[in-house]
């Protein structure tokens, strides 16, 4: 392909970003893409739309699929052969090992990361503790449905798949859900914040590891393309989906079983919660952990390090973020995941991932 010139006559780079061909997909690339544009003008930038395992596999339950990687191995696949330079991910769908080769370059600011409930038009005004017994809700986490059911043992869990617009249309034209619960994050970016019915809080619902946060994905030696979108960081984020990472890494946990987060930065201090839960959530270990990180980059006494490949955590490359912070953000999660494991958090996720596997 050769390079479009631009007034001056000067020759511009082609970054070819990759996404999936979904509306929220490509509002949430078009969105990194506008900021890259404005950060780099001189960039000549092309979106080319994708379609994943997970977007083709709509009547099977996600944990019951097994691949890890459902909503981004095509998208790997084309960075890998060239065809890409980057690709935008929520995050929450990248596994917290990556391919070799591959890097997480930027992790934007994140959204709310809580869960949403969205009522069905004729339950207006109710919220999951109001809803009538047998009250059918439409999830298709296994995360979500652990919490809720031993919350709200009132109602009914059962499987929903498809793309925002798909559950949304699902819910509305039938009577066969009550509710749905989706991320809070994808709502918003859609612009459907009006159809969000309550927010659940921590002690309703945990959140899913990188739920709300924006990945770019690069080849792990393009130090250019590393360099570029490096920018794009947000330091707080970062360090809190480090400290997520890792616990799930940690926990070897994936979409197949109810493992939660939630993570909080404030005065120079990481919080971190997490859960593992049977899939009744009858049973669950739950634990909070802390970490003190520096205080406030200044910037000149930090020494940032070098864009490196070799440099990751958690998958993620992020030179000009505190790497001691950085380091500090994983042993917080890897230590409250050893902590959990000590206590059996093993022996729950094993039992769930057999009864899921079962059903």
């Amino acid at each position: 392909m050769s390079a479009p010139e631009d007034v001056s006559g000067k020759v511009s780079r082609v970054i070819r970003i990759g996404t999936r061909k979904s509306q929220l997909a490509r509002i949430q690339t078009d969105s990194i893409a506008a900021k890259l544009k404005e950060l780099y003008p001189e960039v000549t930038l092309e979106i080319i739309g994708m379609t994943t395992t997970g977007d083709k596999i709509l009547d099977t339950a996600l944990s019951k699929i097994g691949e890890k990687s459902l909503f981004t191995k095509e998208l790997e696949t084309a960075l890998e052969k060239n065809e890409v330079d980057l690709v935008v991910h929520s995050l929450k769908d990248l596994p917290t090992s990556l391919p070799p080769g591959f890097t997480i370059g930027a992790i934007l600011k994140r959204e709310n990361p809580h869960d949403a409930v969205v009522l069905h038009p004729q339950n207006a005004g109710q919220t999951l503790a109001t809803l009538p017994q047998n009250s059918v809700i439409g999830t298709s986490s296994l995360r979500r449905a652990a919490q809720l059911k031993k919350r709200f043992p009132h109602l009914d869990f059962k499987d929903i798949r498809g793309n925002l617009n798909t559950r949304l249309k699902k819910l509305d034209d039938k009577e066969d859900y009550s509710a749905i619960i989706l991320a809070a994050a994808g709502l918003k970016r859609m612009g459907w914040d009006a159809r969000i019915s309550q927010i659940l809080e921590p002690e309703d619902c945990m959140y899913a590891v990188g739920q709300g946060a924006l990945a770019v994905e690069v080849r792990a030696r393009d130090t250019e393309i590393l360099e570029m979108v490096s920018v794009l960081h947000h330091k707080d984020t970062v360090l809190r989906c480090i400290a997520e990472r890792a616990f799930l890494r940690t926990l070897e946990g994936g979409c197949s079983v109810p493992v939660a987060v939630h993570s909080e930065l404030k005065d120079s201090q990481l919080y971190l919660t997490g859960a593992v839960y049977s899939l009744d959530g009858s049973d669950s270990l739950k634990e909070t952990m802390q970490a003190t990180l520096s205080a406030v980059n200044t910037g000149a006494e930090r020494v940032e390090e070098r864009v490196d490949e070799q440099v990751q955590r958690v998958g993620v490359t992020a030179a000009k973020i505190w790497g001691p912070d950085q380091d500090s953000a994983e042993r917080l999660g890897s230590g409250l995941a050893e902590l959990l494991i000590s206590r059996g958090a093993r022996e729950i996720l094993a039992v769930a991932r057999q009864l899921n596997d079962a059903r």
